[in-house]
């Protein structure tokens, strides 16, 4: 009888920081649509709205980028069991696509961010991104570890 299939924690951790990397950068994108700036923080800030907006923004990202390295790192681990349903794997990958395709469309209108600080965002918003989806991910394999 041959055992389980196997794959390696690194390879769940990169595509779960991968993916989240990504659904934060998307976050970030359709939360400009909204006002929600990262770079409020550091701008010239007379108003007392700002700070407060960039920081629903940091919290926003941080969350989504943590919740999806998560589930993707408990999906990942429970999918090379055959523990995972069909439609859920379909389901899974069309709310991915939608937020991407949602993303892509807001960026692809005219911005009112300065370049040089959209592009500063952008790599802060993908820094902070791969870091939540790491931590997520970490401790969604460290939880299927312990059971």
């Amino acid at each position: 009888m041959p055992g389980s299939p196997y794959f390696s924690p690194r390879l769940i951790l990169t595509g779960a920081a991968m993916f989240g990397m990504l659904l934060a950068l998307g976050v970030h994108i359709l939360g400009q649509r909204f006002g929600l700036d990262l770079g409020d923080l550091w701008g010239d800030a007379t108003g007392g709205m700002i700070p407060i907006r960039a920081a629903i923004a940091w919290w926003l990202i941080a969350a989504v980028a943590f919740g999806s390295g998560h589930i993707t790192a408990t999906l990942l681990h429970s999918a090379v069991s055959g523990h995972l349903p069909r439609r859920l794997q379909h389901a899974l990958i069309a709310g991915g696509l939608l937020l991407l395709i949602a993303a892509g469309q807001a960026a692809s209108g005219p911005s009112p961010v300065p370049t040089l600080h959209g592009v500063s965002n952008g790599m802060v918003a993908l820094m902070l991104g791969a870091a939540m989806a790491y931590a997520g991910a970490h401790f969604a394999l460290a939880r299927t570890k312990a059971s």
